[in-house]
């Protein structure tokens, strides 16, 4: 039996930004943000893809899974989330 939680398991294969090298990643934001700097920016990290707040870039971003991305695109395009702008 495994001596981590699910939780310590289920991030054991992706790194955290801080084992990542950010220094040459390409942000970009979407052009729905009607120019206030008021969005989130994402690039990519070698296999992974990085996201942070665009007024607060010196924050570390947050770090997904190519798999992660694109089942949240996919449920974006599916209607899945349109609940969070009722």
């Amino acid at each position: 039996m495994s001596s981590k939680s699910p939780v310590e398991s289920a991030r054991a294969g992706k790194p955290t930004a801080d084992d990542l090298d950010l220094g040459n990643v390409e942000w970009r934001r979407t052009s729905f943000t009607g120019g206030n700097n008021n969005c989130a920016e994402f690039g990519r990290a070698g296999d992974f893809i990085v996201w942070r707040d665009s007024k607060r870039p010196e924050q570390e971003p947050l770090v997904y899974t190519q798999a992660e991305v694109k089942a949240l695109i996919d449920g974006v395009r599916a209607g899945e989330l349109d609940y969070l702008l009722d």
